[in-house]
């Protein structure tokens, strides 16, 4: 399938979405500026994200997904150095072609944005000396890059935490995290029988800033009561550099990890992942190579249930689940940063291409191609379109195309 063909069926429909959308934060945006708040009162905040998603994808009747996400949140001033937040947030569907995985007919294409109204985030949190730091209730959590822990920002419903969270920096280049986690609720929501799951996890990692560049090592006990299929204990570090060479600007990231069985979960399993990535910028172009490795042994593959999985492996979403003979992904990509324009940030332009085989190298699954553009319209106004053409070469990894117009107000 070629991505200019479903680009023709539904760029059109997008791009009057987000006209739209723009039209309708114009005069808010004009009452919005930034202002300085006084110490003892608190802040609000507001985030909406307007989006268009279409899928076309072998074996389903094509999606048309428009859907609307609002944030409204408050948090207090500080009192003893402890704060209070409490943020609101609601997903509606504009269209119904689409299968949402909760009441969405399942001859559609995919689109996990369920409808939704919950409490996103109801938290504490304490601040003291050292780096000193807890967070306790309902929170966003993000560790190191989302590979393992993350909120899936990318999906209209969040994934967030019941969980405590405690930080430490006992020494200027060592930061310490940990967290338990008491309840995952995911991005397919609360009637979603996948939508929360019970949890008794530990979560344990350090960092190092050292004269070789940045260290993280990690651990990751998740055991999860209604969900033990995936449960698993992971350790793994992590190293990151940056160098400056005759006006290029190198970074470089390699991280190793190895997963076994744990708790509930009645498989038995040794498995390793990998990964390396280059990345050199000369002033507004930049280049990167890298490839990612999670093993599988025929049985099972390495799981990342918790991880930001829209930025890895492609953005067309076909190894959000690890095939049980692994995964292996090759890309190269390249981004373009503009002047400032139309606003005082400049737009960037991605392209980023795929290889998938399985971990072993020897089963190829197929290509894929992504692209995006994001602009900042105004201050507080972005607007993106993106897409993604995977081309199977497996029967049990249909080809699709997706493409995205978001157009999103946050203050």
């Amino acid at each position: 399938m070629a991505i200019v063909r479903t680009s023709i069926r539904f760029t059109a429909k997008a791009f009057c979405v987000a006209g739209a959308a723009w039209a309708l934060c114009g005069e808010a945006l004009a009452q919005s500026k930034s202002q300085p708040q006084p110490a003892n009162v608190g802040v609000w905040s507001l985030d909406s994200r307007l989006r268009y998603e279409g899928v076309e994808q072998d074996g389903f009747a094509d999606a048309d997904a428009l859907t609307l996400r609002a944030r409204l949140g408050y948090e207090s001033p500080a009192f003893h150095n402890v704060r209070a937040l409490v943020e609101l947030e609601g997903v509606g569907h504009l269209t119904q072609d689409f299968n949402d995985t909760v009441s969405g007919s399942p001859t559609f294409a995919i689109v996990p944005d369920p409808e939704a109204f919950e409490v996103n985030r109801l938290q504490l949190t304490w601040g003291g000396q050292a780096g000193r730091r807890a967070v306790i209730g309902r929170q966003r959590i993000t560790i190191g890059n989302g590979r393992f822990i993350g909120n899936s920002g990318f999906r209209q419903n969040e994934q967030t935490f019941d969980a405590l969270r405690l930080g430490a920096r006992p020494l200027p280049e060592v930061a310490l995290t940990y967290l338990y986690i008491d309840t995952v609720r995911r991005v397919f929501g609360d009637d979603s029988a996948q939508g929360v799951w019970r949890s008794d996890s530990h979560v344990l990692q350090a960092d190092f800033d050292l004269l070789f560049g940045k260290v993280s090592a990690y651990g990751l006990l998740l055991d999860f009561q209604n969900a033990s299929a995936q449960s698993s204990q992971t350790y793994g570090a992590r190293w990151t550099n940056a160098w400056d060479v005759s006006g290029i600007n190198a970074r470089i990231a390699l991280e190793a990890a190895h997963q076994r069985d744990y708790r509930g979960n009645s498989g038995n399993f040794d498995l390793g992942y990998q990964s390396a990535e280059l990345a050199l910028r000369r002033d507004r172009l930049t280049a990167t190579i890298g490839g990612e490795r999670l093993e599988g042994d025929g049985a099972h593959g390495f799981s990342t249930p918790l991880a930001n999985l829209h930025p890895f492996q492609g953005w067309a979403d076909v190894f959000v689940n690890t095939p049980v003979n692994g995964v292996r992904d090759l890309y190269a990509g390249l981004s373009y940063s503009t002047g400032p324009w139309p606003a005082d940030q400049p737009a960037v332009l991605t392209v980023v291409a795929h290889d998938f085989t399985d971990s072993g190298g020897g089963l190829s699954f197929g290509q894929e191609l992504n692209a995006s553009a994001r602009w900042t319209l105004a201050e507080h106004v972005t607007l993106e379109a993106a897409a993604a053409a995977f081309d199977g070469e497996a029967p049990r990894f249909q080809d699709r195309t997706k493409i995205w117009v978001t157009v999103e107000f946050r203050i």
